[in-house]
């Protein structure tokens, strides 16, 4: 997924790190990488917008229970695998 434009960070490493930057789980200054990609690039932010939702209402209705973590490993393998079929 690019919008194909030249970026100072990839749009693969964005979209890698787009839950961990969801949770708040990287530093400052990541974090700014990742905001500056979103803002100037309509797929990202776009798929970010989607994934945002995505994690809401999982907050919304699982509350504060953690996910097992081999649960998250598969779920996430499999958003990777998805996320490979479609733009490859």
């Amino acid at each position: 997924m690019s919008c194909g434009k030249p970026h100072s960070t990839d749009c693969r490493e964005v979209l890698d790190k787009v839950y961990s930057y969801l949770d708040g789980e990287l530093d400052d200054g990541k974090c700014v990488d990742i905001r500056e990609h979103l803002d100037e690039c309509g797929p990202c932010l776009e798929e970010y917008g989607l994934e945002q939702v995505v994690k809401q209402l999982v907050a919304k209705h699982c509350g504060c229970d953690r996910a097992p973590e081999d649960l998250r490993a598969k779920v996430l393998r499999r958003i990777d695998q998805v996320r490979s079929e479609l733009t490859g």
